[in-house]
């Protein structure tokens, strides 16, 4: 399920006009990058970011059950046992725009990340345990002690990501700046959950996102 007000209303018919466009339901609303998903997840900066990668500073509001606080009490269910990808919320662009739609997930995982190097599409940066961005997609990944964790004394390790969903195809524009663009938007969400969860020292991610690139991992 997409964390929006407007799941698939594209593709409905019979309450539109003529040409088929969707009829816009009552309770319908456009806002701006820093009120999505739960007015938490997205910083100034992030929401500057996802103009980057979208084109629109305007977007579909997210419902109201796709929250980082609701995320985040989602895992602290959850924990210790490792999660399947699960959404904190999507970003949807509004009625007669483009169709655009990131996903925004979290995932518990079982530790720290390996050496194994990632794909060429990658660029490495340093922020929390891990963080890998591409034109399309970035990942943050940190280690989380807190006193809402059943056992406070270990380490929670979660993942998140932000991806452009759909049907697979080139980004178009700037490679850079879209990297930057998506660990952008990974760095506040994780942020936001971070502090949610409250982990210890925000689970040793930075104030603001790094985007200089890190030489990549090798393995032995």
């Amino acid at each position: 399920m997409a964390g929006s007000l407007l799941l698939g209303a594209s593709g409905c018919g019979g309450d539109g006009d003529a040409e088929g466009t969707p009829k816009t339901p009552k309770d319908y609303k456009v806002v701006g990058g820093t009120r999505l998903c739960g007015g938490k997840a997205v910083s100034a900066e992030a929401s500057r970011a996802l103009k980057v990668i979208t084109g629109s500073s305007r977007f579909e509001a997210s419902a109201k059950e796709y929250t980082v606080a609701q995320a985040a009490a989602d895992l602290v269910e959850e924990f210790p046992v490792p999660t399947v990808t699960k959404d904190v919320c999507r970003v949807h662009l509004p009625i007669g725009t483009p169709d655009f739609v990131l996903r925004i997930t979290w995932k518990l995982v079982d530790g720290p990340p390996t050496d194994e190097p990632p794909a060429p599409k990658f660029t490495v940066l340093k922020m929390g345990e891990d963080a890998l961005a591409a034109a399309d997609m970035a990942y943050v990944q940190f280690a989380c002690r807190s006193p809402r964790l059943s056992d406070a004394s270990r380490s929670g390790h979660v993942l998140i990501g932000v991806q452009r969903w759909g049907m697979p195809q080139e980004p178009e524009g700037d490679t850079k700046a879209l990297k930057e663009a998506y660990a952008t938007v990974a760095h506040s969400v994780s942020l936001a959950m971070a502090e949610e969860l409250r982990c210890e020292k925000d689970g040793g991610l930075p104030a603001r996102a790094v985007l200089d690139p890190v030489e990549p991992r090798h393995t032995q």
